[in-house]
């Protein structure tokens, strides 16, 4: 039968006001209607898509409004009516919120079945997506939370569709879907998506590494429930309330996979396949936790690291360690609050999470979505599909590859993309000491302008106030988007500038 009997189940558990089940019942009846006689490729009825996508929401404790959003994503486009009609109905029987809402949801696709015939194909319907997708993100975040459900859900009906697009949407969601949850925070949504669309994407390495998973798997699991049992006792006698739960990470492939190619899928250089995780009661519990566990086994030196004093970027914290274990075997503990550790499964999505004692809206710490408003903003500025693209790429290195944390002499943290350069550093900290650097102290010491930075680097900027401007070569290494701009709009070169007056419908002088 289908019906939203589990979503209503849920509300009835959180104790929602009887009104925001009246709520999600209307837009189940009015997707119901418009979705009437349209089914999947699977050839289901189409309505147990968007009932899915609700429903995992309500899982998550997402509030009534994104909800009902969900079970209405796809009455624009996916029916057998005029979309304009649908909107008008959508108008006079929901709020602004939840109309704007699914609007924005529709603009993340690009799949209007009524649209013209010459709709573009390849590249230019990837960038089109893309540009939209941006926008559309950036006016409402919770717009990509349901697309991430929406996402999730396609994912797992994607063996129905013909191998070339399966395959295009496989690599879509590992080159955009994924790194944006990932950047986001949502472990909860980043894991899935990509391990879902790496089956497709890539599936002979899929099986290998599952094969070698699994084995490492058999050997380990009963060991692991002996160190937990170990270190949950001494956690008890020291009076340290806590969970201990033990954390296979085989269902996270791609991760490993990435590991693997790193390490010559040598699966022993690998530390952290499986990992014993403990949630305490506070942040003091959390520390005393670590003491405990360096009591009983000895850390490895650098793998140590201290989330909670220092968050990534996308707010997660937690502290990490791997020791050295019984019988020689390396473990990885993971160690936050219950409130951390609900933040590293939802990210920022964690700030919308239903609780009747907290109210059912908090605010996003302005930092963790910055880095949307630019890749919004590339858009607009772009006049072609390739130009944005290329710009895109460098926008990724920006947004979604690993961080490091970087200190000014103050100590300030600075958050940069891996490889980071100085140059890079100085630029983060304001456009005229970017433009201004001869030189750079790392740690004290004397570097290159060219240096990699690390996690955890002191970078002291050395300037010069006569200094006219940034060199042009500068280009070759600066790893950030701000860099590269700033660089290229002060110091402009004989060559940029021939590129430019040849440029087609530039005006030659």
């Amino acid at each position: 039968m289908v019906d939203i009997s589990r979503i209503l189940e849920i509300f009835r558990e959180e104790g929602r006001p009887e009104a925001d089940s009246m709520l999600v019942d209307r837009a189940f009846v009015f997707a119901a209607i418009v979705h009437e006689g349209y089914k999947r490729i699977s050839g289901a009825p189409y309505i147990v898509h968007p009932i899915d996508v609700a429903t995992r929401l309500a899982e998550m404790h997402m509030p009534t409004n994104m909800i009902a959003a969900a079970l209405l994503h796809d009455t624009i486009e996916d029916s057998i009516r005029d979309p304009e009609e649908t909107r008008k109905e959508l108008r006079k029987e929901f709020s602004p919120d939840i109309v704007e809402l699914v609007e924005n949801v529709t603009k993340l696709d690009f799949k209007n079945p009524h649209a013209d015939k010459t709709r573009l194909f390849g590249i230019d319907r990837y960038v089109e997506n893309l540009r939209k997708m941006f926008v559309a993100f950036a006016k409402d975040v919770r717009a990509i939370i349901i697309k991430f459900a929406d996402r999730i859900e396609n994912l797992r009906d994607l063996e129905v569709l013909p191998p070339g697009k399966r395959l295009r949407i496989a690599l879509e969601t590992l080159e955009v879907y994924a790194p944006i949850a990932k950047r986001l925070g949502i472990a909860h949504f980043n894991v899935e998506l990509e391990d879902l669309a790496f089956k497709h994407a890539f599936p002979e390495e899929y099986e290998r590494v599952a094969g070698l998973i699994v084995g490492k798997h058999d050997t380990r699991g009963g060991y692991l429930d002996q160190v937990a049992k170990k270190i949950k006792d001494r956690l008890d006698a020291a009076g340290i309330k806590s969970v201990v739960s033990l954390q296979a990470r085989t269902k996270h492939f791609f991760s490993i996979y990435r590991k693997l190619v790193k390490y010559d899928w040598d699966i022993n250089r690998i530390w952290d396949i499986f990992a014993v995780r403990i949630i305490a009661e506070n942040v003091p519990d959390c520390y005393a936790a670590l003491g405990v566990i360096h009591s009983l086994w000895k850390p490895v030196k650098g793998r140590i690291k201290d989330y909670i004093a220092q968050p990534k970027p996308n707010g997660y914290r937690s502290i990490h360690t791997t020791v050295f274990c019984d019988d020689g075997e390396f473990v990885e503990f993971q160690i936050r609050t219950t409130e951390m550790h609900e933040e590293a499964q939802y990210g920022v999505a964690a700030h919308w999470r239903y609780d009747e004692n907290k109210g059912k809206k908090q605010k996003i710490p302005q930092k963790q979505v910055n880095w949307v408003q630019e890749l919004a903003s590339v858009q607009k500025e772009m006049e072609n599909n390739k130009e944005f693209l290329e710009t895109l790429e460098r926008l990724k290195i920006d947004a979604f590859n690993d961080r490091i944390f970087v200190y000014t002499p103050k100590g300030d943290v600075i958050d940069l993309p891996e490889e980071a350069t100085p140059v890079d550093f100085a630029y983060a900290i304001h456009t005229e000491i970017g433009n201004k650097t001869t030189g750079a102290l790392v740690n004290s010491k004397n570097v290159a302008l060219n240096t990699p930075l690390k996690s955890g680097d002191v970078v002291n900027i050395i300037t010069d106030k006569n200094r006219k401007g940034p060199s042009t070569d500068w280009l070759k290494f600066v790893k950030t988007n701000m860099a590269r701009d700033r660089i290229k709009s002060c110091a402009r070169s004989p060559l940029s500038n021939f590129i430019d007056l040849i440029k087609p419908g530039k005006k030659r002088k």
